[in-house]
């Protein structure tokens, strides 16, 4: 297996899914910022990266440790005290640093429900709690959008941190609402980075026992 780096990986999603790919055996590299705690990430088994996706010269950095061919997963967000934000300019920098490199086989960044096409649909509330963080991703998917990397987004409804429950679906409606754990959402992306047919596809992830949709929901394929 190709080697995997993860940005945004000492909680939530990024580290759910260096667990999973650290226990079928693949190497894992992950960014954590100096501050953070890597205590999770490293007990997992993953390669450490210190530095800060902000700076581009620490995602350099990251892609030359590896020097090798790999699949990408970002999961980067939140606010620096100066107001700057992963979910554009952190994740800009690694799409921007990916496509530069060269190598990279897969790429799935992890957005939010509301993102993109998804933007019409938002209800007035959503807008006041998330709109800010919402736009700013939606800026990142663009850039990937445009890089010539072959590209997955993935976008989740509301997080939970409960046990998975094994009923993730993706989506392409743009009309779909709900919730989902984590540990789910990181099995759609493990999956997703499997399989082919997901390239080049912004889907939402729900759990099918969670959602509401205006129609029928026809969950999007992927391999199990």
């Amino acid at each position: 297996m190709r080697p995997l780096l993860i940005f945004g990986a000492s909680k939530g999603v990024g580290l759910e899914l260096a667990r999973q790919e650290r226990s079928c055996g693949r190497t894992v590299f992950a960014l954590v910022r100096e501050q953070s705690d890597a205590g999770g990430i490293g007990t997992a088994g993953a390669i450490v990266l210190r530095g800060d996706a902000l700076r581009a010269a620490d995602i350099a950095r990251v892609f030359e440790h590896v020097r090798e061919e790999c699949d990408v997963v970002s999961t980067l967000g939140g606010q620096s005290a100066d107001g700057r934000r992963a979910d554009d300019e952190g994740n800009v920098n690694v799409i921007a640093e990916a496509e530069r490199t060269g190598g990279v086989s897969r790429f799935v960044l992890v957005t939010s429900i509301g993102c993109g096409e998804m933007a019409p649909f938002r209800s007035d509330l959503a807008i006041a709690a998330f709109g800010a963080a919402v736009d700013a991703k939606t800026r990142a998917e663009e850039r990937l959008r445009t890089s010539g990397m072959p590209w997955t987004i993935i976008r989740p409804g509301g997080l939970s941190s409960e046990p998975a429950t094994g009923r993730g679906i993706l989506s392409d409606d743009p009309e779909i609402h709900g919730f989902i754990h984590r540990q789910d959402v990181a099995d759609l992306v493990s999956r997703a980075l499997r399989d082919p047919a997901t390239i080049g596809q912004a889907l939402a992830a729900v759990d099918a026992g969670r959602m509401t949709c205006v129609r029928a929901v026809r969950p999007f394929p992927i391999l199990a």
